[in-house]
Formats: C-alpha cells, structure tokens, sequence
C-alpha cells in the first residue's frame, strides 16, 4: 500500500466529517465564535492536574488551530487565543480566589481581580503566541510548527516576566501518577517543563491536518508515532524499578492541618507549638532520624526566641533534627523588628539553629506588596511587615542527612532555580502552607508541580505541607508515600537516594529548551517557504 493510500485511508476512517468541522469553526464569528474559543480552553483545562486528561488536548489544540486558520490577521488570531487562554485559567485557577475569603471583610475587592484579572493577564500570553503563529505561517503543517514554539516561547516568558508565574504549563499534563503520564514526565529531565509543552502542543494539534481539505493523516501519525517513541524511552527510564533508599535513614514528615486564621495571637501560636511537639513525640519517634514540619509551623522569630527553640530541640531525634518553616528576624536597639524573612530551620537537640534558609522569591501581594510606599494596603500572608528576599538557591547542611536543597511554598513552581547547581545536594526539601486554597485544586497542582521539579534535577523531594499533600517523591517522579489533603498525621518514610549525577536539564537548565525553539521556528519558516 502507497503511503498516498495510507493517508487516504486514515483520512476517509478519521477525518471524513472533521473537513466540514474545521470550516464551520474557522468561519464562525462574534459570541458564536468567542464561545468556541472559551470552549476549548475550558477542555483544555481539564487536562491539568489533578485531572491528567490528556486526550483533551487532542481537541483543545486542532480546534484553536481551525479557529485562527479562519482569521485574515494576527488581532483576529490574538483574540482567539486570548479567549481560549481566558476559558482555560479561570478554572484552573479559580482556587487563588480561596486565599481572600480568610479575611474577606479587607480583601473582598481582590476577589474579582483574582477570579478573572489574573487569568485575563495569563491569556495576553496565549493570545500573543497565537497572534505570532499567524503572523509566521499560512495555515498547514507550518503553522502548526510555529504555534509550538510560540507557545513554548510565551510560557517561558510567564514563568519570568513579573516576577514569573509558571502554573499550569502545558507540560504539567504528564505529572499524574499513572505509568503513561509518568513515562512522558520523564522528558523534563532532559528538556524541562517548557520543552515538553512545546513537544505536547505540537503532537496535540497536529490532527487539525485532518481538517484540511485534503484530509491528510501523514502529520498526524507521525506526531503519534513521536509520542510513542517518546512514552517508550521514558518507560525504559522507569523500568528500574524504585529508586534505592538511604540507609538507616527515616524521616518524620509533620502534618498538623491548622486552620488558616486572619489574625494570629499568642495564644494560638503556643497551642500549635504544643500540638506539634505532641505529634513529633506520638509512636515510632524513637526509629526517626529527623523531623521536618511545615511552612509557618511556628509563628516566632525562631532566632529570637531561645524558648521555643529549647522545646523544639527537646523533641528532636537523638543526633538528629527538626526542620520546620518559621520566622527569622532582625532587631534594633529598642528590639523592635526591622528585616522579617519567611524561614527554614534546621534546629538540634540543643535547641541550636545548625541550618537556615531565607525564602527569596515571595508572592507578589501575598508576602510583600510591590510599590508598597504607594499602595497602602496589607499583605494576604505576612500583614505586619514586607518579607525581605533571601540571597536564592543555597545548599544546606542537615546532620545526619545529606545537604539539602531547602525551597518554600511558591519557589517549587519556578524550574532550574530550586537548588544550588553548583553544589548540588542531596535531595530537594519543599515546606508550604496551603490551608490558604483549602480543599480546591491548588494544592494538588502545587504538589504535582514541586513533583516535576525532583524529575527536573535528579534528586528525591521531601514535602511537608501543613494541610497537605505531604510526601516523599523519588528522583524519578513516583510517590512513595502521601498524606491527603485535609489530613491530620504524621508520615514516617525512608529517603530515597539521589541519581549519581545530575540530570541533562540539571547541567544544561533551558538550553535544549531554545534549541528546540530555533529548530521548530527555523522548520516553520521553511516549509512555508517551500510551499
């Protein structure tokens, strides 16, 4: 059989009512139109965790490819992609709206910004990538190749124009826990979390060719067969089995689910403070060679107070640690507060502070308000003070342990900028707080996100989240342990060990990235020359 007859044959299988589909979408205008647009993001939207439902891109992207087919210029072809952005980040973030009804009575305006402002900023991004496919190809394979990169492009620059806000990329579709999703995951260990949403945009929308009215299949199977190969390498990757563990290594992972108040007393800080010590102290403590606790688990200046520095260290493992999120701070001469860091502490059975790390890339209006001498208004998080940035990624030490490569909350979705690559650690630690975003799909797209960050580099990651999901996750990817979302409890796991070296992605960070840009780019702009 001809390969003219293979593409025939897929084509009149597949693609017989989808020509007639690509023609009544692309030529479809006002409300009718801006409803298609928002249509597809919303399925596209269902494809992020904790969904994973991958086949809906296969629909998402063929039919945003129709639509700008249809258009005569790049505003046209922008609109479409703004709105499809906007269908897509209204549901997935819905959830950043949960933070402001912790406190409603002062944040209720930020409700609709939060809602719809934030996803309408995200969309100028798709919009953007859409309008430059247009603008570089005809429609055909060209433009399909362009829309790749340029959406590549575009959530490269979302994850670092303005401060950066790298949440549900594309890629992230693959970090669910089944063995065909964690097989494609594999791929950010060689070209990161952007290639690999440039790599599932393209085998995505190339079935819009069976739209054409040529109904040409040969794109498309060969997208599928890319993906398959691609599936293949990554479960040759995993066929392994687990990682190795670390011996005689256990670690206690602190899971107290404290509910997110407004307003913080005395009080209430020295009843968590005494409810963690009588988790860390509940059966198995005695096998435990660290503790680790979550994001704000104490509410003081952990360096202030020699207090609560002596009790946490009285529960600390013998010749071990208790690592927990707090506060550091420093003081005038009159002891009032002048510099206020979001903090990691690594604290012995001395009540001595052996590790420590500064939290340095905060959440814009959520830890320090920018322009704060203009805008007067309170932080959602930190209320009485800006947090001050720490100096970036560092490797500290851990007693027992190997060095770790600490990141709090926010920092895990920001790819290559978690640890020290020059002084590579031993596995990544990741304490947060999400009893901000309640029981929505935030904290289970946050923990899939830190998830890609251990694939990224190599190396195991150790969550504490203070309402959940905690967890230990192998250099591979695979979740060895969990505590759910909501649940009170302590976790006591091994540490599993990191990959002897680092990962492609780890030396190179987006260098394979731009090439594959510049190589999808530079085919784009030949084929359309060619035709």
């Amino acid at each position: 059989m001809t390969s003219e007859q293979v593409q025939a044959r897929a084509g009149g299988v597949f693609g017989a009512p989808l020509p007639q589909l690509a023609r009544r979408m692309a030529l479809a205008s006002g409300w009718r139109r801006a409803g298609i647009a928002l249509a597809l993001g919303l399925l596209a939207a269902g494809a992020m965790p904790p969904f994973n439902l991958v086949p809906l891109l296969f629909i998402a992207f063929p039919g945003l490819v129709w639509l700008i087919d249809g258009r005569l210029g790049w505003r046209g072809a922008f609109a479409d992609g703004f709105l499809w952005g906007l269908g897509f980040y209204v549901p997935s973030l819905y959830w950043t709206t949960e933070a402001m009804f912790v406190d409603i009575a002062q944040f209720w305006w930020m409700v609709p910004f939060a809602l719809l402002g934030l996803p309408a900023l995200l969309a100028v991004y798709n919009g953007a990538a859409t309008a430059l496919a247009h603008r570089v190809a005809r429609p055909g394979v060209a433009r399909i190749l362009a829309l790749a990169a340029a959406w590549g492009l575009a959530e490269w620059l979302r994850g670092h124009m303005l401060t950066g806000f790298p949440w549900v990329l594309i890629g992230y579709t693959w970090s669910g826990d089944a063995l065909p999703l964690l097989a494609g995951l594999q791929w950010v260990s060689v070209i990161g979390i952007y290639g690999v949403s440039v790599a599932t945009v393209l085998v995505a929308a190339l079935p819009a060719r069976l739209g054409a009215p040529d109904r040409s299949a040969l794109a498309p199977l060969l997208g599928l067969a890319g993906l398959a190969a691609a599936l293949g390498w990554g479960g040759l990757r995993l066929a392994g089995g687990p990682d190795p563990l670390m011996a005689g290594v256990t670690l206690r992972l602190v899971q107290p689910a404290f509910q997110q108040t407004a307003v913080s007393t005395r009080e209430l800080e020295v009843a968590r403070i005494q409810r963690l010590l009588a988790m860390a102290q509940s059966p198995g403590a005695d096998k435990v060679t660290a503790q680790i606790w979550p994001e704000g688990s104490v509410g003081t200046f952990i360096n202030l107070d020699t207090r609560v520095r002596q009790a946490i260290g009285a529960v600390a493992p013998a010749n071990g640690l208790v690592i927990t999120g707090t506060l550091r701070g420093e003081v005038d001469g009159q002891g009032n507060i002048t510099q206020a860091w979001n903090n990691i502490s690594a604290i012995d059975p001395s009540g001595t502070i052996v590790g420590s790390y500064d939290k340095f890339h905060l959440v814009p209006f959520g830890e320090y308000v920018p322009f704060h001498k203009y805008l007067q208004f309170n932080q959602i998080v930190a209320r009485r003070f800006d947090f001050s940035t720490g100096p970036g990624p560092v490797t500290i030490p851990a007693g027992p342990l190997p060095p770790a490569g600490p990141i709090i909350c926010y920092e895990a979705i920001f790819p290559h900028d978690v640890i020290d690559e020059a002084h590579r650690p031993g596995w990544i630690l990741n304490v947060t707080n999400d009893a901000w975003f309640g029981t929505s799909t935030g904290p289970h797209q946050h923990f899939a996100i830190a998830r890609t960050r251990a694939v990224e580099e190599g190396l195991p990651l150790v969550r504490a989240a203070n309402t959940g999901i905690s967890g230990v996750v192998d250099a591979h990817g695979r979740v060895l342990a969990s505590l759910g979302l909501g649940r009170s409890g302590v976790l006591d796991v091994p540490l599993p060990a990191a990959l002897p070296e680092a990962t492609p992605y780890g030396r190179w960070g987006d260098d394979a990235f731009f090439v594959l840009i510049v190589v999808l780019g530079g085919a784009a702009v030949g084929v359309a020359r060619r035709r």
